[in-house]
């Protein structure tokens, strides 16, 4: 049994991924106060958007039903996890008046993307005046934008992709009873998962699905404002450790220094030595050249004892997760997906 823990670190240069609630005629940037110091962020919430439509294009999603007005709206997926793929890894609820109610907590936990140094944003000056007569007033806008590293903590339960609840004591099924026999019927097989019964898809479905997201992972695209602000999203720094229990011990490896986001080499290796019983295989750093300038080959020397006793990989972003994705589609991490407390 393993979890997939760490950090997902993404650079935003003059952007505007994600709003929060305009000001009369000014868009803001999500952002949060820690005692004075102003730190954007992009919420959780958005990171998931993002991440679920960079799917490929040809894997179904689960439709959106949207229902009720004004204050008594809501919306929800088919609440099919062993159809779609979005469903079994980022949950659902689907609770309708005389219905059956299921639900889903998320395979795929996903903390804010904060920025590690305090970052105030700057106010962007618009107007619009193509096709006004002359002397006319144009149309002003503003909306804030900044630079920064956001960083976020990332955990995938990896025994959980592919199996769903269909029993237990004050908890809600994943699937109706409907919907259980219709996965039965489709190749689920019957287990006892965490001390409830469970249907569980077969162990290539499984692979292919976490391999997918893996990939995915690599190449993240998305966030509001491309037209003005377009950049990358992919993350510039991955960092993924296979951990039993599922604690993740490393977020705490990045810091702020006189204004600078840096990345704290002893921590790791201190988090490292201090869990290394908990650790189901080497941890895996993917770091984009560039990304905090020269830091990436201080790391490398710093750690190169780690990097030669193999109990850490220090390679690209891409290069780590597609690796990480063919070693799962061969079986070679098979035993991830075995849970102990089963």
């Amino acid at each position: 049994m393993a979890f997939l823990v760490g950090k997902v670190a993404v650079t935003i240069n003059a952007g505007a991924p994600n709003n929060g609630r305009g000001e009369d005629n000014v868009a803001r940037v999500k952002q949060l106060r820690i005692g004075r110091d102003v730190h954007p962020y992009v919420s959780a919430q958005a990171f998931r958007r993002w991440l679920r439509d960079s799917l490929p294009a040809d894997e179904p999603r689960s439709p959106v039903t949207r229902s009720g007005s004004s204050a008594r709206q809501q919306a929800y997926t088919a609440g099919r996890p062993d159809i779609y793929l979005d469903d079994d890894l980022f949950g659902y609820m689907v609770a309708l008046k005389g219905k059956d109610t299921c639900q889903r907590d998320t395979v795929l936990a996903t903390g804010t993307l904060v920025s590690v140094a305090p970052r105030r944003p700057t106010v962007d000056f618009g107007t619009m005046s193509r096709g006004f007569a002359a002397g006319e007033n144009p149309v002003i806008h503003e909306h804030e934008l900044y630079t920064a590293e956001l960083v976020g903590d990332i955990l995938f339960d990896l025994p959980r992709v592919g199996v769903f609840e269909t029993d237990g004591s004050g908890l809600k099924v994943a699937l109706t009873a409907e919907a259980a026999k219709d996965a039965e019927a489709g190749g689920a097989e019957r287990t006892t998962f965490r001390g409830v019964a469970a249907l569980r898809l077969p162990i290539g479905e499984r692979r292919r699905r976490t391999a997918l997201l893996l990939r995915t992972l690599a190449a993240v695209r998305g966030g509001a404002k491309r037209a003005l602000h377009y950049g990358d999203r992919a993350p510039a720094l991955v960092l993924l450790a296979p951990v039993k229990g599922g604690v993740n011990p490393f977020t705490r490896v990045f810091t702020a220094q006189d204004g600078r986001t840096v990345f704290d080499t002893d921590v790791l290796r201190e988090e490292i030595d201090a869990w290394a019983e908990e650790l189901d295989g080497p941890v895996a750093l993917g770091w984009a050249p560039g990304f905090l300038g020269d830091q990436r080959e201080k790391a490398r020397a710093a750690l190169a004892d780690l990097i030669q006793d193999e109990r850490l990989i220090l390679d690209h972003p891409r290069v780590i997760l597609h690796r990480l994705a063919e070693e799962v589609e061969r079986g070679e991490r098979d035993a991830w997906f075995e849970d102990t407390q089963a």
